[in-house]
């Protein structure tokens, strides 16, 4: 298991807040950073070394990476209420700090990945949100969530950028496998909520919809072609990446934190 229950409990003193009350989620769903009316704090070295400190939390804590990459997006002007959502997530993770990923020693070490999106989810630049995470049988060992670099002008072309990025992520999983002598069982299972992405993929035909995508339609269909990827549907209330491109109500967060296999070794429950 892989915990940083020690350097969490620093984060909470070096903060003062150990004996706050603990929130049940990192942010909550009404809050928005980007629409900030308060004042600048007068000196952000406080709030950059708290969101650094936080960034580097995140190596155990995948369902704090959304979260935390939204409040980075400020360092360079942040306002009290950023300073503020992160002190909510001090605050969450003083009712988990021991809580980590957890690695089964029964493991058919088989890749399975799952890719998100979150459509013109930025208000300033209408860019999109890539969110996935990649499992090793049942252990998470990879995850990201990052703004799309480009704008997408449909949902389906926000999900189809997502997928080329995930598979990317799997096939180099795959070839650090080989390289460590294990190979991994062909096709890796992706899943994907939206049907349009899937289809693009499997359709042969570029239509003049999706030709500004092309080389993302190129590289996907190529890795389903030679059997390396198996696109597979999913629902939206089970797709795991959900958490990292959405602020979830605290059921379906805590629903999607428990099938990442994450447990605290320290919860007497």
């Amino acid at each position: 298991m892989l915990s940083q229950r020690k350097y969490a409990l620093e984060l909470l003193d070096d903060a003062g807040l150990l004996g706050c009350k603990p929130a049940s989620v990192p942010m909550m769903s009404n809050f928005k950073p980007e629409i900030s009316v308060d004042t600048l704090l007068p000196d952000p070295t406080s709030y950059r070394r708290l969101i650094g400190r936080l960034i580097y939390l995140t190596n155990t804590r995948p369902g704090l990476c959304f979260f935390v990459h939204k409040l980075s997006q400020y360092l360079a002007s942040p306002h009290q209420s950023h300073y503020d959502a992160a002190l909510h997530i001090l605050r969450y993770v003083k009712g988990c700090p021991g809580k980590g990923l957890f690695f089964s020693s029964t493991n058919d070490l088989k890749l399975t990945a799952f890719s998100d999106s979150d459509w013109a989810a930025c208000p300033d630049t209408k860019k999109s949100i890539t969110g996935y995470c990649v499992f090793l049988g049942p252990s998470l060992i990879s995850w990201k969530s990052k703004k799309q670099p480009t704008v997408s002008r449909s949902s389906s072309e926000a999900e189809y950028r997502a997928l080329t990025n995930t598979a990317c992520e799997v096939q180099w999983l795959q070839y650090l496998l080989t390289d460590l002598h294990h190979t991994a069982s062909l096709p890796i299972h992706l899943y994907c909520d939206n049907q349009s992405a899937i289809k693009i993929a499997q359709n042969p035909t570029f239509h003049e919809r999706t030709k500004h995508i092309e080389i993302d339609c190129h590289l996907i269909r190529e890795k389903v072609q030679n059997g390396i990827i198996h696109l597979m549907p999913i629902a939206s209330k089970d797709q795991l990446a959900d958490i990292h491109t959405k602020t979830l109500p605290f059921t379906s967060f805590s629903t999607i934190l428990s099938k990442l296999n994450m447990i605290d070794i320290h919860d007497p429950a």
